[in-house]
């Protein structure tokens, strides 16, 4: 890892370490300002497609995905990368805590695009693609892309990072989800790229 990933995982140790009831959810916030921040943005409101934004995401998803890197069952390029670890020492009670935090935020509104690429996208979350078998996104993420429990919300999302996970789910790089491997298998780039934009849009 590089220093400054070093610097941050130490005081995400040395707070998650303190985190404990009732305390926890003062502790999450602190961690989340003081670390999560540097990547995720002040209220999880990241700035680059790198990062996911997390505000406003549902509790119970960002909860599973923290004890998915925890544990190393979710193994993408960037979970290996950071979230492995920097969620390696994080406690139970700690993560719940950061799942609240983050889904009590204020979510971003996302921007619609090129209006092709909007209409393409949206037919294939609101139909989905019969002929290949992909079933309809608005089934499970909702009309407004908001999620629900462990299903993520994708409104608001980077376009960019929602593509990215599209391939790692349809590669199998991203394997803690095998109902998206099967949702992506036959999916084209285009597809992938068109359906990102309109959720990312609502």
């Amino acid at each position: 890892m590089k220093r400054g990933v070093l610097t941050w995982l130490g005081l995400a140790l040395a707070l998650g370490a303190s985190i404990g009831y009732p305390a926890e959810d003062k502790q999450a916030q602190r961690l989340a300002v003081q670390v999560c921040a540097t990547c995720h943005g002040p209220n999880g409101d990241s700035i680059s497609p790198a990062f996911p934004r997390l505000a406003g995401q549902q509790a119970a998803y960002i909860q599973a995905q923290l004890t998915a890197f925890h544990d190393r069952a979710r193994g993408d390029p960037a979970a290996m990368a950071y979230m492995w670890g920097m969620a390696s020492q994080l406690e139970e009670q700690t993560i719940k805590a950061l799942a609240a935090y983050y889904a009590a935020q204020r979510p971003v509104h996302g921007t619609p695009g090129d209006k092709a690429l909007m209409a393409r996208g949206k037919a294939i979350y609101d139909e989905g693609l019969p002929n290949e078998g992909v079933p309809a996104c608005v089934a499970c993420h909702g009309p407004g892309a908001e999620g629900k429990d462990n299903i993520p919300r994708l409104a608001g999302q980077h376009p960019a990072y929602l593509l990215k996970q599209l391939a790692y789910f349809q590669s199998l790089l991203r394997a803690n989800a095998p109902i998206m491997h099967a949702v992506t298998d036959k999916m084209t780039f285009d597809q992938m790229e068109a359906v990102s934009a309109y959720a990312a849009s609502k």
